[in-house]
């Protein structure tokens, strides 16, 4: 653990080396290399994501009992990254972020090196997450304070609420409701898959009061409160997430919990949810890049100059700069498809052939021999399943193509 604590703390600077334990991958003239702000920035983070590390081992084996120390640095990171710069107003941690804005690249960047010190106790840490993006979408000043304020302790989590049993992330297909009451609204439906909804304090769920498309609505939601329950899902790798399925019975919801109110009808809910796809798929496939190369530096510790080493660490560098790439793109032009599935299809694959490669690599016993690569190796899978498998992402791909040139595929409507 030690030795994997100072390979994180001393990254930057050193190069490839075959696969070696001191690489980090320096891609020249990238989006982020050209910018000495970003690269700051990248290097700043990459010491906090240490302390992730540090408690890596402890939340995947005991989810419901450990966590990030509240007062920690990281924690610190975690939320004030997720915050827009007009609302952090805390000091800390300033030597970490600097003159940062709060862009999706800026984002991208963080989540990519945290992820690197562990991405199940990353997904599990307090802060604004997900919801966070979406209430700074859409919703009202009043609603924005509200969950600001709820998240400033630094130890309340949020959720976001898509997914269903019968048709997953597919948001026009959702089949959760909202029913006109005398008072406002009834919430009804089923969540499952949704990372630490089960233990969090405030969210935001997404349901329907309609058949069309145009009423889908984002709805945001707190504990303790009436009509709802919720439970952990005892899951494989990324434990530390608390994924999580969550059942609503008629929950009470009043109408200034409805984001978007002030908006036009055709920028409310679905719009909001898709603009927040396009942000999180490239934080998802960060992520999965951020876990690849973790496992290819404790591999080059246990096995320097590796076969194949090489190969998969300039594979991870490509990956990289097109996360950075496709995020510039969402800051340029918040409805772009095509990329952020880019950078998730691209990501979510590495960690899996890292795995495999690390198993070939160490022989029989190598992975269990050593924790950590045997926590990364169960956590690899993960990341196809988030915001959408990589069918899905070729989906958005091929759709981005056609928005893009205008061309259909012959004897297809794509």
């Amino acid at each position: 653990m030690k030795a994997a604590d100072t390979a994180l703390r001393e990254r930057a600077g050193r190069s490839a080396g075959g696969g070696g334990a001191t690489a980090r991958p320096e891609t020249r003239g990238g989006v982020v290399d050209g910018d000495p702000r970003l690269v700051a920035l990248r290097e700043r983070v990459a010491e906090v994501a240490g302390e992730l590390r540090a408690h890596a081992l402890a939340i995947d084996a005991d989810p419901d009992g450990a966590a990030l120390p509240a007062g920690s640095a990281a924690v610190a990171l975690i939320r004030a990254a997720a915050l827009p710069a007009e609302r952090r107003t805390a000091p800390e941690p300033p030597e970490v972020l600097g003159d940062y804005r709060g862009t999706c690249l800026e984002r991208v960047v963080a989540t990519l090196e945290l992820a690197r010190g562990d991405a199940g106790a990353l997904l599990g840490a307090p802060g604004p997450a997900l919801a966070g993006i979406v209430v700074d979408a859409l919703g009202s000043p009043a609603q924005r304070d509200l969950f600001h304020a709820r998240v400033a302790d630094g130890r309340t989590r949020t959720f976001f609420a898509m997914t269903e049993p019968a048709h997953g992330s597919d948001a026009t297909s959702l089949e959760s409701r909202l029913e006109r009451t005398p008072g406002g609204f009834a919430l009804s439906g089923r969540k499952r898959y949704i990372g630490n909804a089960a233990r969090a304090g405030i969210g935001v769920v997404f349901a329907r009061t309609g058949r069309s498309p145009l009423t889908i609505r984002a709805v945001l939601v707190e504990r303790p409160a009436g009509g709802w329950q919720g439970r952990r899902l005892d899951t494989l790798g990324l434990r530390g997430a608390w994924l999580s399925e969550i059942a609503f019975d008629g929950h009470p919801v009043s109408e200034d919990q409805l984001l978007g109110q002030h908006l036009p009808v055709s920028r409310r809910g679905l719009w909001g949810a898709l603009q927040t796809f396009n942000n999180v798929r490239i934080q998802v496939g960060a992520m999965a890049v951020g876990t690849a190369l973790a496992m290819l530096d404790r591999v080059g510790e246990l096995a320097p100059g590796a076969p194949g080493g090489e190969v998969l660490r300039a594979r991870a560098e490509a990956a990289r700069e097109l996360a950075y790439r496709a995020a510039a793109e969402v800051d340029r032009d918040p409805d772009a498809r095509a990329m952020p599935a880019m950078a998730k299809l691209t990501g979510s694959r590495l960690p899996v052939a890292v795995a495999h490669w690390a198993a070939a690599v160490l022989g029989p016993g190598g992975l269990p021999a050593d924790p950590l690569l045997e926590k990364w190796s169960r956590d690899a899978y993960g990341f196809e399943f988030m915001e959408g498998t990589g069918n899905m992402q070729r989906l958005h791909i091929a759709d981005g193509h056609v928005r893009s040139t205008g061309h259909r595929p012959a004897g297809g409507d794509a």
